[in-house]
């Protein structure tokens, strides 16, 4: 990650209470600091300057965007953590991906592991990968590409842009999952749209969302 360039846009808060804080991630930048000097700067440093009593609860790959939620309190962390590790957050993701998907709906249901010599990409391991599953539906078509919503059910490594090469649709703007034509975009062309959880003050349901800007 040696030709790591963080776009120098501003941070985008999207909600602010006294126990959560709701941001909006560009792409291109690291969710959490790298090894090294030159992979310090993340989204996490720039809450945290702005917001000191900021804590991390979830990650999003560097080269994703969208709505990424931070605790601002250890009780909203554990709170929210517990929600993520227990999948009762609700995730929805928007990606346009190679090709014409044909069916309208569908599930990914395959098992991940890390592929330890092309760290850090992940594989399909029938035999020691964990569970993954990914609801599927299509939006729209368009000139060669599928606008997908992705609602992953588990929280892996790399999970959406895995299964979707898997499904024979990589991502558009993929690094590690597309080739050729597939790979020829600007950015990743995948979105963290919208997040539903509990508050950690009293348990309310709420929803945060971010348009994709593709």
């Amino acid at each position: 990650m040696s030709d790591y360039d963080p776009p120098m846009t501003p941070l985008e808060v999207l909600h602010e209470d006294h126990e959560i804080l709701v941001v909006a991630k560009p792409p291109g930048l690291l969710s959490v600091p790298g090894k090294g000097e030159h992979l310090a700067d993340c989204l996490l440093a720039r809450v945290q300057e702005a917001f000191p009593m900021a804590l991390l609860v979830h990650r999003l790959d560097r080269d994703t965007s969208g709505v990424m939620v931070f605790a601002l309190s250890p009780h909203a962390q554990r709170h929210l953590g517990l929600q993520f590790e227990k999948r009762q957050v609700k995730k929805i993701y928007v990606a346009r991906v190679w090709g014409r998907v044909e069916e309208r709906t569908g599930t990914v249901d395959l098992l991940l592991i890390v592929d330890w010599p092309n760290r850090p990409r992940q594989k399909v391991c029938h035999e020691t990968g964990k569970a993954a599953v990914t609801d599927w539906r299509v939006q729209r078509y368009g000139d060669g590409e599928t606008r997908m919503r992705l609602m992953p059910k588990t929280g892996r490594s790399h999970q959406l842009r895995v299964h979707m090469q898997a499904l024979g649709h990589p991502i558009l703007g993929d690094p590690f999952y597309a080739e050729g034509a597939a790979l020829e975009h600007e950015r990743l062309m995948l979105h963290s749209e919208e997040l539903r959880l509990r508050h950690p003050d009293g348990g309310a349901g709420m929803v945060f969302r971010q348009k994709a800007p593709f």
